[in-house]
């Protein structure tokens, strides 16, 4: 990914040190270390933090494609590790926070006795809440073209690189459940065919509306609560004890997908667009429809059976979806009601 604009002093603080070589500046290192420190006193909400989260970003993307011109070492430097630690552990307070928003009426069984059925049921229940306004109705009846465009300029953020921040969970998943995950990522990852990869599906929609394919274009254009639905992804997937959370969100994700993408579809098939970009969406109106079943029984499901003290993480990881999503759909359809942009910045040539 191309190195993004600084949003203010601990990302400008992380570019700037990310652009020399590791272990060449420990002084540099313990600056932001304190300055970093000394910002999260004075934050608050740091869900829409721009600072931090662009920040976060840059720093989980080290573990996936990297940032230009930069050093691949920095990935496991300690220091750096350090400096993520500080920023995430607030993150995960207020994303604990949000979700609290985001309950079920169902009564759970007592602890122990729950089947994977039972967990399915819960996570269903869930799906089934109004979580903020319906952008696939809005998108399938009244989105104009920019609206179409800037909706896929937030998506792409996540959509580019999809499923890799659950693949983290593989390894650290045993019995039904990795093996539910293994079978959801194969699909994902377009059964061992490039061209049908979910992320090169949403490449080919992003260039028939006359956009940037290549991951991290518009980072710059998109509003921190964009970075941190993805950087919530991340959280959950590259630490172990927070497995349950990327089974809950991946779980959630799955069922809330399949009438949202039909919807998406309907909304570019308005505009004259035939499937070399209703593609990606008509992909998911049938895989999701599976997926969702292994996903709330035989991963979620699999997983708190094995592991029952796990149910607490695999709501929570499903609730975060929840809120965060519901104020990044809130954010863009209040820009869009008044005759807004919902982009901060404009976007690169091409749009």
């Amino acid at each position: 990914m191309k190195i993004p604009e600084a949003r203010g002093p601990v990302s400008a603080g992380l570019l700037d040190l990310l652009s020399g070589q590791p272990g060449a500046d420990p002084a540099a290192l313990a600056n932001l270390h304190e300055l970093v420190t000394v910002q999260l006193r004075a934050a608050g909400d740091i869900i829409e933090d721009e600072d931090f989260q662009l920040a976060l970003f840059c720093l989980y993307e080290l573990h996936y494609g990297g940032l230009e011109d930069v050093d691949d070492h920095w990935e496991w430097n300690p220091g750096l590790l350090g400096i993520r630690q500080l920023i995430e552990a607030p993150f995960e307070e207020c994303l604990r926070s949000a979700a609290l928003g985001c309950t079920t009426e169902t009564r759970l069984p007592p602890e122990g006795t729950l089947s994977s059925d039972d967990v399915a049921a819960i996570l269903f229940g869930l799906a089934a809440q109004e979580s903020g306004p319906s952008m696939s109705r809005y998108v399938a009846k009244k989105a104009t073209l920019e609206q179409l465009r800037e909706f896929l300029i937030h998506k792409s953020i996540y959509q580019l690189k999809e499923a890799d921040p659950h693949t983290w969970a593989i390894p650290r998943l045993t019995g039904r459940a990795k093996a539910a995950l293994v079978e959801i990522q194969a699909d994902e990852y377009g059964g061992g065919r490039p061209d049908r990869m979910h992320s090169a599906l949403f490449a080919r929609t992003m260039r028939g509306l006359g956009l940037e394919d290549h991951f991290g274009a518009y980072v710059d254009s998109v509003p921190a609560i964009s970075l941190a639905a993805v950087n919530m992804m991340s959280l959950f997937g590259l630490n172990r004890r927070l497995r349950g959370a990327i089974a809950g969100h991946l779980a959630i994700y799955e069922m809330t997908s399949s009438r949202p993408n039909q919807l998406y579809g309907q909304g570019f098939r308005r505009h004259g667009f035939g499937a070399e970009v209703t593609g990606y969406f008509d992909e998911h109106v049938e895989a999701d429809a599976v997926h969702e079943q292994i996903a709330g029984r035989d991963l979620a499901g699999g997983l708190v059976e094995a592991e029952p003290g796990l149910l607490g993480d695999v709501i929570f990881g499903a609730t975060a979806v929840l809120a965060i999503d519901g104020r990044l759909s809130s954010l863009i359809m209040d820009a869009w009601d008044n005759s807004r942009s919902s982009l901060r910045a404009a976007v690169p040539a091409g749009l």
